[in-house]
């Protein structure tokens, strides 16, 4: 076992953990944050995107022991105190940038980090900033709108 203390959407948690616990199963299993999502093991689709320290990663890919001492964000961690909605969860919720809502928190944490690198992207640096993550149901598009809404009200 190894002692790890990391900081999760601004409150400090300390575990023991396996060495090879991957962040997800960390997230999801030991602090039931399960909004971050498991949708591939391979790090193929995205779905399991956080953010480490301020920059987007797939917390698949990722051992809890790694992040120790980091300071990590989850889909949870987005939204102000008093319930207000972060501009890309509103981006979604009012440009239908979701259907069945299973590749949205990854989608939303990785445009987090592309929007605080680039506050005014164009579609195409959207697309591109979006690429490690996979959607089977809406076609991008109203992903793409959503991003853009954000980046317009910030």
């Amino acid at each position: 076992m190894a002692n790890v203390s990391i900081t999760v959407n601004g409150k400090l948690r300390t575990a023991d953990v396996e060495p090879r616990l991957l962040l997800v199963h960390f997230l999801r299993e030991q602090l039931n944050l399960t909004g971050t999502h498991v949708g591939c093991d391979t790090s193929q689709c995205g779905a399991c995107t956080v953010l480490v320290d301020g920059r987007s990663a797939k917390s698949c890919t990722i051992f809890a022991v790694q992040a120790d001492g980091s300071e990590v964000t989850t889909i949870e961690g987005l939204a102000a105190g008093d319930g207000q909605l972060h501009p890309l969860q509103d981006g979604f919720w009012e440009e239908h940038g979701l259907q069945c809502g299973y590749c949205t928190p990854g989608m939303i944490m990785s445009a987090v980090d592309l929007l605080n690198n680039n506050p005014s992207p164009s579609e195409r640096e959207i697309r591109e900033g979006l690429d490690g993550n996979f959607c089977r149901c809406t076609g991008y598009q109203h992903i793409v709108n959503a991003v853009q809404h954000a980046a317009n009200k910030g």
